[in-house]
């Protein structure tokens, strides 16, 4: 097929991801349509590719100048004519650039909305010169009041279509609901598009979510687990950012503040800094990330709560973009909630305001709930998940204790609230239930009935215990000083005997430790090596800086980690290398493999780009019925037959014993081997327990729960024994 032709040719990929294709189809066919892809997934090629297919010009409205420049400089870089057209240029570069434009010398122009505004007639009468051959819309969520980052410009493009009615539209958006979803169609006057939402889930993302208690100190301990990595902190205010941000400067970390109330040369400045990895650490508002292609960001921390679970799942999407691990780290407090009830108002709209606040409620019960992050998530997009996803705070186990029922002291905390007449926060209610001899204590509390009913646990353990009770709506805070009440659930506990089941208190040290274990992301140290990955990412960055353009523009870190895993020794090798189209064999490939064969001849290692080229080749599917195929998992196969074992196969074949073992381990799923060739009877049934128990983990959580007895053979053989079941 053509569009796969272009893929490998330009953009380095063997294959398109899920939708792509279909998506490509219906583009090309003239038909409009809606696409929902997570951040990362692969939107864009889904306008590049049908422009590279087209004779015209493919209009791209973008809202950010950054991501323009990042999205032309890395089309450029593949061999491909795309430029941007915007505020940054003089008034000198924009006429040449729209001269070459009437020459047909651009397949891609990334334009912002505003770009329709004012000067409409004229720009839209220009395009009218032009054979436009598609209208491609990033962040089409902004075109909806319903989207969590509404922003009128954007409804400029309801023209396109009044204006260009035989020109098709896609519309991409990492995140939008039903009712955004239908908003976007609507505004944008899409004739019968066709509906594309790719899965939301980003597995390699780990979701952790910790109560706003001594945050900056977690946070501290966060970023020191993650020494020369990029990250981005989301603050609510621009104070916060400052503050932040000094704190992580004076301890060490390499971070700067962004926000609007920066100077724009600061800003940009910074924002260009952290893309070429010269900033670390971002501490911003949540303006900043909207469209930034950086792809090696591995973590995102939110030091308060975002408005909605669009706008948190969206920020999260900024980490991992190159399919690698990372983590999105988010702090709450019941006066985050208060603080945004007042923002989410919208003036004289009713209506908006009571979806607004609904979604600040879902995002609330999200934060609070003890069931699986990445579920909650994904069932809120209307994507069916069952937990265990094994790699969030709940289902990795650490989260909090187990639950007990929690009547009596909720009962006693609720009867201190009555008490009190519901005047006082918490500090002093714990005071009061604790029978403190604090001079700040009124005289006339201490005569009341329930003063020091409470003195049996801690100050930090009933802090803990008025946070579950106010997650679970059976408490709220009020006003400017966090004043506590009972909600009618409350009052159903206290005088009906409604049964509150609490989560057991934890020592802050066992908290501590479980943080720091949490907070280290999985990473099999077997699967590349880091010496060399090391020295390629130096080398990307020698590059990068003298060809003026960030490193992942270059290639993204999940490229250097293919180079480190399966050694390419030469040209041809290097096509089977994700990230390398013609063009940056050309001009890339020498360095690259100069390192590599250096590397490999000193470390006396061999390549494995054969394994890297049976990953995505056809002929893997047909072994079952092509047993003389020269497959290198074949070979390995026909010699088992004879007899041999592995040590003696990897022997003759002067392969590593763990390459021939899972070769072997392949015709388990085929059928060709019993699967009692690598584990006991016994040692299989445990195993398929615990997928069962566990569900579809990374092997190498599943090695964790099963301990040492079991080694990786034998738990990938009864992996494949169930697919082969299956």
């Amino acid at each position: 097929m053509k569009s796969l032709t272009l893929l490998k040719k330009y953009f380095g990929f063997e294959s398109f991801r899920p939708l792509q294709e279909e998506i490509i189809k219906t583009v090309i066919d003239k038909k409009d349509c809606l696409v929902l892809m997570p951040t990362g997934g692969g939107k864009s090629l889904c306008y590049q590719i049908p422009a590279l297919l087209s004779d015209g010009i493919t209009v791209v409205i973008s809202p950010l100048i950054a991501l323009m420049k990042d999205q032309v400089d890395a089309l450029r870089l593949n061999g491909i004519s795309a430029a941007f057209l915007n505020s940054s240029l003089d008034k000198s570069s924009q006429d040449s650039l729209m001269e070459e434009m009437k020459e047909n010398k651009i397949k891609l122009i990334y334009i912002a909305p505003e770009r329709l505004s004012g000067g409409l007639t004229t720009f839209i009468s220009f395009l009218k010169t032009l054979n436009v051959s598609l209208f491609a819309i990033d962040e089409a969520h902004c075109i909806s009041h319903w989207g969590h980052d509404f922003r009128p410009d954007y409804l400029l493009l309801s023209k396109l279509k009044e204006n260009f009615p035989d020109v098709p539209i896609i519309a991409l958006t990492a995140t939008a609901d039903m009712l955004t979803r239908k908003d976007i169609s609507e505004k944008l006057h899409l004739k019968n598009p066709q509906l594309f939402i790719s899965s939301f889930n980003r597995s390699n993302i780990r979701y952790i979510i910790e109560e706003k208690v001594d945050h900056v100190t977690k946070i501290l301990e966060f970023v020191n687990s993650h020494k020369d990595e990029s990250g981005i902190i989301y603050c609510l205010s621009r104070n916060n950012t400052e503050e932040l941000s000094e704190k992580l400067l004076d301890n060490g970390f390499n971070a700067a503040a962004y926000h609007a109330g920066l100077n724009p040369d600061i800003r940009n400045r910074r924002q260009e800094q952290f893309k070429r990895d010269e900033i670390k650490i971002i501490v911003a508002t949540i303006a900043f990330g909207m469209g930034i292609d950086k792809s090696n960001v591995r973590y995102v921390i939110h030091s308060s709560v975002p408005k909605n679970i669009e706008g948190y799942y969206q920020e999260t999407g900024r980490a991992g973009r190159d399919g690698l691990p990372a983590q999105a780290l988010l702090f709450y407090s019941s006066n985050d909630f208060l603080k945004l009830k007042s923002f989410v108002s919208v003036e004289g709209n009713p209506e908006q305001t009571k979806i607004m606040l609904k979604k600040l409620n879902q995002m609330a019960d999200f934060c609070s709930s003890y069931s699986c992050r990445r579920e909650f998530l994904l069932n809120y997009f209307d994507e069916k998940f069952s937990a265990p996803c094994g790699n969030c705070d709940i289902c990795l186990g650490s989260v909090s204790s187990p639950s007990f029922d929690g009547t009596i002291i909720a009962q006693k905390a609720l009867s201190a609230i009555v008490r009190l007449k519901e005047r006082f926060g918490i500090a002093y209610t714990i005071n009061f239930l604790k029978g403190s001899d604090s001079k700040k204590m009124y005289e006339e509390h201490r005569f009341l009935p329930t003063f020091g009913k409470g003195s049996e646990f801690s100050v930090d353990e009933w802090r803990n215990y008025f946070r579950q009770l106010i997650d679970q709506r059976i408490v709220e805070q009020h006003g400017e000083f966090s004043i506590l009440r009972i909600t009618e659930k409350g009052r159903d506990v206290l005088y009906k005997d409604l049964k509150v089941m609490l989560k057991e208190f934890k020592d802050k040290k066992i908290v501590k430790n479980e943080r720091k274990d949490r907070y280290a992301l999985n990473t099999d140290s077997d699967t590349y090596n880091h010496e060399l990955f090391e020295e390629l990412r130096q080398l990307r960055l020698r590059i990068a800086q003298a060809d003026n353009l960030p490193s992942y523009i270059i290639f993204p870190d999940s490229t250097l980690v293919e180079l480190a895993t399966f050694f390419p020794m030469n040209k041809t090798d290097l096509q089977h290398i994700s990230g390398f189209g013609q063009i940056k064999i050309g001009k890339y490939g020498d360095e690259f493999l100069s390192v590599i064969i250096s590397f490999c001849r000193e470390k006396k290692l061999e390549s494995k780009i054969s394994e890297k080229i049976k990953l995505h080749s056809p002929r893997v599917v047909r072994i079952q019925n092509s047993k003389n195929s020269s497959d290198t998992k074949t070979e390995s196969f026909e010699f088992f037959k004879k007899g041999m074992t592995v040590p003696e196969i990897a022997t003759q074949r002067k392969l590593n014993e763990n390459t021939v073992t899972d070769h072997l381990i392949y015709f388990i799923l085929t059928g060709d081997i019993n699967v009692l060739k690598f584990i006991s009877k016994e040692k299989l049934e445990t195993v398929n327990k615990a997928v069962d128990e566990h569900g579809d983990l990374k092997l190498s959580l599943l090695k964790e729960k099963l301990g040492d007895k079991f080694t990786y053979t034998e738990i990938k053989a009864v992996l494949n024994y169930r697919n082969r079941k299956k």
